[in-house]
C-alpha cells in the first residue's frame, strides 16, 4: 500500500492523459489525512492550477463557508478532484481524463478511509457513486458504497451562479452532520 507523499510522488511525475500537457501545477489535494468527511469535486480551475491547492477560488471560499456552517473548519476534512490537472477554459473533464485520474482519487479515499464523501457536482457523483446518476435528481440522497457514505449535491460554482440552490444544499450539509454523529464505527 503506498504512502500519501508517495501516491503524491506519483501524481507530481503523471502524463497519462492530456491535461498534464497544458497545467501549470497539479491539485493533489489537501487537508486531514484522518479526515471523516471528503469534499471531492470535478477538476482544479485557474487559481487552482496557478496555486497547486483545490478549492480556492471563489467556490472555494463557498466551500470553506459551507464547511464552516456544519461546524468544521478546512483542515479537519480532506478536499480533492476526480481529476488533478485543470482541464482548458475550466469545462468538465472529459470521461477519458477521469478515467486516468481515478486511481489517484481511489488510492486517497483507500488511504483516507472517510466515513462520508460529500460528490460536489455532477462529474464527481457520476464518477463515485454512478454514471447514470442525475445530480439534479439524486441530490441530497446518501448512497452506501463499502463502509462509506456518498452525499452527492450541488457543486459550489453552481451555487454561485443559482443562489435559490443554496437552500437544497444546507439541507444536504445537515444530512451530512448528522449522519456523520449516528456513524460510530470506524473500519480499518
Amino acid at each position: 500500500m503506498y504512502t500519501m507523499d508517495e501516491l503524491r510522488k506519483f501524481c507530481f511525475k503523471c502524463r497519462k492523459c492530456r491535461l498534464s500537457q497544458t497545467r501549470t501545477n497539479v491539485v493533489f489535494g489537501e487537508g486531514n489525512e484522518d479526515a471523516d468527511i471528503m469534499f471531492v469535486g470535478e477538476g482544479p480551475g485557474y487559481y487552482e492550477d496557478v496555486q497547486g491547492r483545490p478549492f480556492v477560488g471563489k467556490a472555494g471560499q463557498l466551500l470553506d463557508k459551507m464547511i464552516e456552517a456544519i461546524n468544521y473548519k478546512r483542515s479537519d476534512v480532506y478536499i480533492a478532484n476526480v481529476v488533478k490537472c485543470r482541464p482548458p477554459e475550466n469545462r468538465n473533464p472529459m470521461e477519458d481524463e477521469c478515467n486516468e485520474c481515478l486511481d489517484y482519487l481511489r488510492w486517497q479515499v483507500k488511504l483516507i478511509n472517510p466515513k462520508i464523501i460529500v460528490c460536489l457536482g455532477a462529474v464527481a457523483a457520476k464518477n463515485l457513486i454512478d454514471t447514470n446518476l442525475t445530480i439534479s435528481k439524486q441530490r441530497g440522497i446518501f448512497v452506501k458504497k463499502g463502509n462509506i457514505y456518498f452525499m452527492p449535491t450541488f457543486h459550489p460554482s453552481y451555487l454561485l451562479r443559482n443562489e435559490a440552490a443554496k437552500k437544497d444544499v444546507w439541507k444536504d450539509l445537515l444530512e451530512v452532520k448528522s449522519k456523520l454523529s449516528s456513524i460510530t464505527y470506524r473500519t480499518y
